[in-house]
């Protein structure tokens, strides 16, 4: 174990560990509550460990991860982590994410620098040594710090994360560390019964690694009967009143209500000696916004290439879903993939969007989008690819037909998007992106300085190829203006069309920092144009 800042007595821990199956809503479980201590008035700080031997999430494939969450300083994560931004309203760092890769990694590189002495590098203590470590370091200056650890309990690759949790209870006082179990209970539709063997199983899996859980949540497709919660009580040796039921709600925004109405807001007021009674009136409003029968629906168009994964998009769909909530309209998802695309498709929405990706599979579809967008004036938001589609379409409409992409077309002459300075020959490496916090200059007076309502902003990155500026006058004539840039003007940010209800793209990722309560001016945006 490295040298560690001593920590104050009163810092709390609460580890949420899963079982049965990954996927059960460990990161809605944490971040839930975390809005419920947040509410209470306690300041509180968020860390997902994955125990994947991967460095990061930035080469992990999005169709059976899901989306790479990017923090502010760059960090390619878990899709958790966007869970615990909307939710807690925080911006987080690379610390706030832990992969055992990483952590591998530096002990690793430590070990050939002859840190160790000649000792023997084992699992037991240095990995879970590194592990405390990075919890201790993400916790610093919190009230109560939440550590979700990502997969399921008896994973092999997870067992020096249940061990270092386990352990860190002896770091800081048993009374200081709350461990709450996220497990799923399943409906047999032949015998039409709730069977908790499985959960059983799983709290049996965690007492055998020396942990006791504090709480259970149960997690279940449909509510089920109390006598489920006893008997995971029973089996479990955790009170009745520790055990949640958490069914499949309407909105996941739900979830710190049933929380707060729930044993484990006793049990988590105990812990951190605060009586308070939370303030959920953000939540209750939000709820509200969810479930209002809308006077009006608007359609948008998502044209995506992973259509049968949502998690490849939840960003996306969190940052339309609370751009309607604002506009007091109901957002119908109308998924439109990308390598069928047609104007029939097109024609179907109020609305089209185009978010981010790589490679070149469905990029002819989304260019049609954009195209359709241009011809038409069909209200249009694109993000990061969806701002460089939108610039071949234009640049295409103008008589450059073979305008592309080297990303689509490496032998390209017309590459009106080409690979940044720097970034060739990595096109297939992990953290070499341009990734994290930019800021931007806005052209005073255009759709996008109205939008945001300032000409300075600052959004997150994520991609690698830029918008080649030998080819504006192309561009131009095709209908789309610079609208945004760098601030030293060398990297175009934002354009949109000129003479357009609503076609604005950037080569940014602003659905990262929406939120619930907050949703981001270009989605709200595009809602409104979608209205009209």
């Amino acid at each position: 174990m490295g040298d560690t800042k001593p920590m104050g007595k009163k810092q709390k821990f609460i580890f949420v560990t899963g079982g049965v199956l990954s996927g059960v809503g460990k990161g809605i479980s944490a971040a839930s509550i975390g809005a419920v201590l947040q509410a209470k008035g306690l300041k509180v700080s968020i860390q997902k460990c994955d125990p994947y031997l991967n460095v990061d999430a930035g080469l992990l494939n999005p169709a059976e991860h899901g989306e790479c969450f990017v923090t502010i300083d760059g960090a390619e994560t878990d899709l958790d982590l966007g869970h615990y931004e909307r939710f807690l309203d925080l911006e987080l760092t690379q610390k706030n994410a832990t992969l055992s890769g990483k952590l591998m990694q530096n002990l690793i590189a430590d070990e050939r620098a002859g840190k160790f002495g000649g000792k023997t590098v084992q699992l037991v203590p240095h990995l879970t040594g590194a592990i405390q470590d990075a919890i201790a370091e993400a916790a610093d200056g919190a009230d109560v710090h939440i550590v979700e650890i990502g997969g399921t309990v008896g994973d092999y690759e997870g067992l020096s994360f249940i061990e270092a949790i386990r352990e860190f209870s002896g770091r800081v006082g048993r009374e200081n560390c709350l461990y709450v179990h996220v497990v799923y209970v399943p409906f047999i539709g032949t015998s039409k019964e709730f069977k908790s063997k499985p959960a059983q199983n799983a709290l049996m899996d965690l007492r055998g690694f020396g942990i006791v859980p504090d709480c259970v949540i149960v997690r279940t497709d449909e509510p089920a009967p109390v006598s489920i919660a006893r008997k995971i009580s029973m089996f479990s040796g955790v009170s009745e009143d520790a055990v949640i039921m958490l069914a499949n709600a309407s909105t996941v925004f739900d979830v710190p209500l049933t929380i707060a109405k729930s044993g484990i807001h006793d049990v988590i007021s105990r812990f951190t000696n605060n009586s308070k009674k939370p303030n959920l009136a953000k939540w209750q409003k939000i709820v509200a916004a969810h479930t209002s029968k809308h006077r009006k629906n608007v359609r948008i168009g998502l044209v995506a290439k992973y259509v049968d994964n949502e998690d490849t998009y939840i960003s996306v769909l969190e940052a339309l879903k609370a751009a309607g909530w604002q506009e007091g309209v109901g957002v119908d998802i109308h998924w439109i993939n990308a390598e069928t695309a047609s104007k029939k498709d097109f024609d179907s929405v109020d609305a089209l969007l185009v978010p981010g990706g790589f490679g070149g599979r469905g990029i002819p579809g989304k260019i049609a989008a954009a195209r359709y967008a241009l011809k038409y004036k069909k209200p249009y938001l694109g993000l990061c690819l969806g701002l460089q589609v939108a610039v071949i379409a234009s640049a295409r409409l103008a008589g450059l037909r073979s305008a592309n992409s080297t990303e689509v077309d490496a032998d390209t002459k017309n590459d009106v998007v080409y690979i940044m300075e720097g970034q060739e020959g990595k096109e297939s490496t992990g953290g070499t992106l341009r990734l994290g916090n930019y800021d931007a200059k806005l052209v005073s007076g255009t759709k996008t300085a109205k939008t945001y309502g300032t000409t300075k902003v600052v959004e997150r990155h994520r991609h690698r190829y830029e918008v080649n500026q030998a080819f504006i006058e192309q561009i131009e004539k095709g209908g789309l203006v610079i609208s945004g840039t760098s601030p030293d003007g060398k990297l175009v940010e934002f354009v949109e069309a000129k003479d357009h209800p609503y076609m604005l793209a950037t080569q940014a990722h602003p659905e990262l920092k929406s939120r619930p309560n907050r949703p981001h001016p270009l989605f709200v945006g595009l809602i409104k144009a979608a209205k009209r």
